[in-house]
């Protein structure tokens, strides 16, 4: 007889949000594991500093990251802060490179649902996946710029039970793809629920990805903010001053966060 089991991985706080100190690989493997044991509701939070700044004003934000399965360090910020706190990250968990890098180790191995995005990107990322890697993506589902209504509800319940996917990948924005999967986890019958942000539009190549070279060294943020100004001003001119002042008061011992 065997057993299937995932190690609990090491983690850190950043302000009080639990960071879970893995690479790329080991997401992998342990997403893998999870789809083998076949229990319902796993869901990983795709986390960067945009994350941790949300939960210092939402205490449900920060109860839905805690009980994650896990929560990854999406940006340099928090592997710098990893780091310092002598964890040996070398990369941050990068959402569209995840994704990506999960569907290229697989393959056909796994059933794949496609949750999020504008009109039509959810079956174009199918198209490219299936095209690029073999995936098996078995659906996609375009949500309302609103809440579901129950009708709306009840449809994504039958078409995802219908599909029967190992994976369910969702692609919304933070804080609301993680609200999302906390709400629906237990309700999919899915092993796996994974936000991973823009990775839809991204990987269709509807948006471009800052250069790699930014990206790794910490200045994706200010290649965004220059290219969705509107959008984002406040998530970077705001929530990012803030955050550096936040860690270093908490670096120094003047204030805690937990």
């Amino acid at each position: 007889m065997s057993s299937c089991f995932t190690a609990v991985p090491a983690s850190f706080k950043v302000l009080g949000v639990r960071v879970d100190a893995v690479q790329i690989p080991e997401a992998i493997t342990r997403i893998s594991a999870w789809i083998a044991q076949r229990e319902p509701g796993n869901y990983v939070a795709v986390t960067g500093m945009h994350g941790v700044m949300e939960a210092q004003h939402s205490v449900g934000f920060r109860q839905i990251l805690d009980k994650a399965g896990m929560v990854v360090a999406d940006g340099m910020p928090l592997v710098w802060i990893g780091r310092a706190r002598r964890f040996p990250m070398q990369r941050r968990v990068y959402g569209p490179e995840l994704m990506e890098t999960f569907f290229r180790v697989t393959g056909d191995r796994y059933r794949h649902f496609l949750y999020g995005g504008a009109p039509g990107v959810a079956d174009q990322l199918a198209r490219v996946l299936r095209r690029r890697f073999g995936a098996r993506v078995e659906g996609t589902y375009t949500p309302p710029y609103r809440p579901l209504n129950s009708e709306e509800e009840q449809e994504l319940f039958h078409r995802v039970r219908a599909c029967r996917p190992d994976v369910l990948w969702v692609g919304l924005s933070t804080p609301k793809q993680e609200n999302w999967m906390a709400r629906y986890r237990n309700r999919m019958e899915v092993p796996v629920l994974v936000g991973v942000g823009a990775a839809f539009d991204f990987l269709t190549g509807r948006s471009a990805q800052a250069p790699v070279w930014m990206r790794e060294h910490g200045l994706e943020w200010f290649y965004r903010l220059a290219t969705e100004p509107r959008r984002l001003w406040r998530r970077y001119l705001i929530y990012g001053p803030r955050f550096v002042w936040n860690v270093a008061l908490e670096f120094a011992g003047i204030k805690r966060f937990d």
